[in-house]
């Protein structure tokens, strides 16, 4: 192949692979942390707002009117704090 090709097939790749990453889903936050909370046994209802304070480190607001810190603790465990 001569360089236009092999740059043709480059072009191609990176098309198709921004295609795929487009069409990926994405992680949903507050799903995840309405789970977290209700496992914890908190009323929670579903998580509505979420801020992100830190790597692992969220405050989730929910629709009962609670809000949460969420966060890993340096021995790795989920913490759901009451704020």
């Amino acid at each position: 192949m001569g360089p236009r090709k092999d740059a043709g097939c480059w072009l191609g790749a990176v098309l198709v692979t921004t295609v795929l990453m487009a069409q990926a889903k994405p992680i949903d936050t507050a799903k995840d942390l309405t789970a977290v909370i209700t496992l914890q046994g908190k009323p929670c209802g579903q998580v509505v707002n979420v801020t992100k304070l830190g790597d692992n480190d969220y405050l989730a607001r929910c629709s009962s009117g609670d809000t949460y810190r969420v966060y890993v603790n340096e021995k790795g465990r989920v913490i759901v704090e009451k704020k």
